[in-house]
């Protein structure tokens, strides 16, 4: 397989997919290869795609692609242990076109998403494990597989093999990544009829919810529960840092189980029939925790380059905004001839010009923060819970009398000045 490309795409994930179709779409001969039996069989998000950066790539991907249902309404949960304090925002304008975000299953996705990039010209090749990348006189020439003969080169290697990405490593381009840096998420598909999916969640049939989960879902360490509908099964995850999970010490799927179990979201799930489980990596360290993104012949993207925002549980978006950026990057290259980083580096300024770099920028604090004060989710939380069932607990009591309690109640733990000072802490990271 000693062939020449002018790019190869190691991993056919949204990163690695997005800059194989864009590439190829502009005329340059594209090798992507993917580990897996097909693309989206290693894969694993939540199930929340985001329509503005897909629509960016391939417009009006709706009418072709495997979607769900278009989310009409997000929902977050501040959870106790027999409790919970809802916010909601729906939108009728949600389900129109454009749209907002849709759920998704991954491997129904990524198979079709991988074949527009075919259908674009790029040569697909899978079940091909790249064991390294080839270096000459420091410049990243091309990559090795497990394949017989299977080194292939290009002009340049572009990194799409997640947050592990060893090659990256190999080449030095990052460090080991810290505990504290990565999330392990657990996933559970629940198959069940569309009519009870409309029913639980008050939606049509091609309306959606998504729900997010603080608290208790993760034994109030720093992390997150999720639902999502899709439109005739339930998304059902969690993730929590591994360092948590280390405190924790409690198996991830034990976790899972626990918030399947939970009184607030057992009602939602119970008699579905489980499908499939699936557990994922995922990077949180985000800003702080970005590697080099570029040397000679080489570029990073995606979930392999760190680029997720913890905060808002966004990842797919960066990674396939961040694999159109690069695409763009190199057809630069090629109009100069320049495969060094003195050309590549633009892909790094273009990312941090992005709302990648941006909003990455402006929450590089926030993991760290709360994942070092978790009485932001051991006790605020529950707290929370606690006031809003007393204030809506209709008993005798004045209202006065309550407010002042409520406020006794939230500050006892604390005091007035820690609380205070809890709360400025929590804006200056979000802010």
């Amino acid at each position: 397989m000693s062939e020449k490309f002018d790019v190869i795409v190691v991993g056919a994930g949204p990163a690695g997919t997005s800059c194989a179709y864009c590439c190829a779409q502009s005329g340059l001969k594209v090798l992507l290869i993917e580990r897996g039996e097909y693309p989206g069989a290693k894969n694993v998000m939540g199930g929340i795609l985001y329509r503005k950066q897909m629509e960016d790539i391939i417009p009006r991907f709706w009418e072709d692609a495997p979607l769900e249902r278009p989310i009409i309404e997000q929902r977050a949960w501040l959870m106790d242990e027999e409790s919970v304090v809802t916010t909601s925002v729906k939108n009728a304008e949600w389900v129109k076109e454009p749209y907002n975000n849709f759920s998704i299953l991954r491997a129904k996705f990524d198979q079709w998403f991988a074949s527009k990039a075919v259908d674009a010209g790029a040569l697909l090749i899978t079940e091909t494990v790249v064991t390294e990348c080839i270096v000459e006189n420091n410049k990243v020439i091309g990559v090795r597989t497990d394949r017989p003969d299977g080194d292939v080169y290009a002009d340049v290697v572009v990194l799409a093999d997640g947050v592990n990405s060893l090659l990256a490593k190999q080449l030095g381009m990052r460090t080991k990544i810290r505990p504290e840096d990565v999330a392990l998420t657990v996933m559970e598909v629940i198959n069940l009829p569309k009519k009870v999916i409309n029913d639980r969640f008050n939606v049509n049939d091609n309306e959606g919810v998504a729900i997010e989960i603080f608290g208790d879902a993760t034994k109030g360490h720093l992390g997150t529960s999720f639902i999502y509908t899709n439109k005739e099964s339930i998304n059902l995850g969690v993730g929590t840092t591994l360092s948590a999970m280390m405190k924790l010490k409690m198996k991830p799927y034990d976790l899972l189980e626990y918030v399947k179990n939970h009184p607030m979201v057992q009602p939602l799930v119970r008699d579905g029939e489980s499908a499939e489980y699936l557990a994922h990596l995922i990077p949180e360290g985000g800003y702080n925790s970005m590697p080099q993104l570029y040397r000679d012949g080489v570029l990073i993207v995606g979930d392999a380059a760190q680029f997720v925002n913890a905060i808002h549980r966004e990842g797919s978006n960066m990674a396939m905004t961040s694999g159109k950026l690069a695409a763009e990057t190199i057809q630069i290259a090629y109009e100069r001839g320049d495969f060094s980083k003195k050309t590549l580096y633009k892909y790094k300024d273009k990312i941090m010009e992005s709302f990648i770099g941006q909003d990455l920028e402006k929450y590089k604090d926030a993991t760290h923060t709360f994942e070092t004060n978790p009485h932001y989710f051991k006790e605020y939380i529950p707290l929370m819970n606690q006031a809003a069932s007393s204030f809506l607990t209709v008993d005798g009591v004045p209202k006065r009398e309550k407010q002042r309690n409520m406020l006794q109640t939230i500050t006892a733990q604390r005091g007035t000045f820690g609380t205070i000072k809890d709360m400025y802490r929590a804006w200056k990271v979000m802010k």
